[in-house]
């Protein structure tokens, strides 16, 4: 049975959802696809993840949308004169694992009525979703992991990105019921090497 794709989604924006993504491709040796780059195209996700990555398996797929400007993709695409259209979003063939990552977190709009959540459905993607410890974080990876639940999508579970917090995320971990696959502490250096050091603290398969 063909593994289901991993989509890496995150609590909001800046989490790490990049970095993390970086550090599962590694250490499943998986492929990589992110849908929706919204601006920095010069030095996309695609290439960062490219560059952090050591083995030679991986496979990076491209973008179904570049978007030039550094804002939601609703809009991004607004001000390029497009509109994003769901029926565009076509899984990849690859007999690989497929890493997939999101732009913001589960609510950020597409268009004017398709979200990241509803893309990720559409995907059929089983979820990793980046939390991460700052004032505030329970409540939005809470809301997070309410309405994944709401909307039927299943999640593979939790990693948590940066200093650790464990009376947040002990609490995290009993409320959502969602498996934590690991906890990646602030890396001094991000490089090929750390993020291969760091694929041995989590646990996904």
């Amino acid at each position: 049975m063909k593994t289901k794709p991993l989509f890496i989604t995150g609590i909001g924006t800046g989490i790490g959802k990049t970095l993390i993504s970086a550090i599962i491709v590694e250490k499943l040796k998986a492929d990589y696809w992110k849908p929706v780059q919204s601006g920095d195209l010069d030095n996309s996700d695609s290439l960062k993840v490219r560059e952090l990555v050591a083995n030679t398996t991986s496979y990076f797929h491209p973008e179904t949308y570049r978007l030039t400007q550094p804002y939601s993709p609703h809009k991004s695409a607004a001000l390029d004169g497009i509109i994003i259209e769901e029926d565009k979003f076509v899984l990849p063939q690859t007999n690989s694992t497929l890493i997939i990552e999101g732009a913001g977190g589960l609510m950020v709009p597409l268009n004017d009525h398709f979200l990241m959540i509803d893309l990720i459905k559409k995907l059929n993607a089983d979820v990793v979703l980046v939390s991460q410890n700052y004032l505030g974080s329970i409540n939005h990876t809470l809301l997070s992991a309410d309405v994944l639940k709401q909307r039927d999508i299943p999640v593979k579970g939790i990693i948590f990105n940066g200093d650790s917090e464990p009376a947040s995320e002990d609490y995290i971990a009993s409320y959502t019921r969602f498996p934590i696959l690991g906890s990646i502490p602030t890396l001094p250096t991000i490089n090929k090497q750390t993020v291969g050091e760091a694929a041995r603290l989590i646990n996904i398969s």
